[in-house]
């Protein structure tokens, strides 16, 4: 392995939640008075913490969302999440490997910790990534695409950033693990390998990772 630290993203990376997620955000932006498609909201938010639908909304109509805005979407997004969501296929096998190795590896995600700990409740993943392992942009006030998070889980994990390769699968994403001097592949099972320019390479098959990584 010719990385010191494995770096993954959260939510379409090891949860399949990306699909959800667009689906509850898109709906009640419409619902707002903003028609948004599943397919904008990917576009546009992918990747993104929530105070990017907040900026774009507000940049886009002059119009601030509600103040319960933030409090609604977490309680029908996590309401979808305990009906939905699943791991990423093959996800287990990469993360068993992994450890198998002795390859450090953590996560680290725009969304809070509270949605990436009940994603991995939801889905077992809690038996892979203990809280020392587990990053939240919350824990630098700043999400994807500033490079903050990323450093701050290289930093804390003991690795140089150029040691260090990120999983990704939004633009957002790999413009932050860029930012932070890493290499990053990307992972298409949702977004096209054009939109995840800059990357040392695509996959769409989890199974394929291993062999990119050595």
């Amino acid at each position: 392995m010719r990385y010191d630290l494995v770096i993954f993203d959260n939510d379409g990376v090891l949860v399949d939640s990306e699909p959800i997620a667009n689906v509850v955000l898109a709906g009640y932006l419409t619902e707002l008075g903003h028609p948004t498609t599943y397919e904008d909201s990917l576009r546009d938010y992918m990747g993104a913490a929530v105070h990017r639908v907040h900026d774009l909304v507000r940049e886009r109509t002059g119009q601030a969302l509600p103040g319960d805005f933030d409090a609604t979407l977490h309680a029908r997004t996590f309401a979808a999440f305990e009906r939905e969501l699943t791991v990423v296929d093959g996800v287990v096998d990469v993360l068993g490997a992994l450890r198998d190795g002795g390859i450090p590896y953590c996560v680290a995600s725009s969304g809070s910790h509270e949605r990436i700990r009940f994603g991995h409740r939801r889905t077992g993943l809690d038996r892979w990534f203990d809280d020392s392992v587990v990053f939240s942009a919350e824990d630098v006030g700043r999400g994807k695409p500033d490079p903050a998070l990323f450093l701050h889980a290289a930093r804390t994990m003991g690795a140089e950033p150029g040691r260090c390769v990120v999983v990704e699968d939004s633009r957002l994403g790999v413009a932050a693990a860029l930012a932070a001097g890493m290499d990053v592949y990307g992972f298409t099972a949702m977004t096209s390998a054009q939109v995840l320019a800059g990357t040392k390479g695509c996959f769409g098959d989890m199974k394929d990772l291993l062999a990119l990584l050595v």
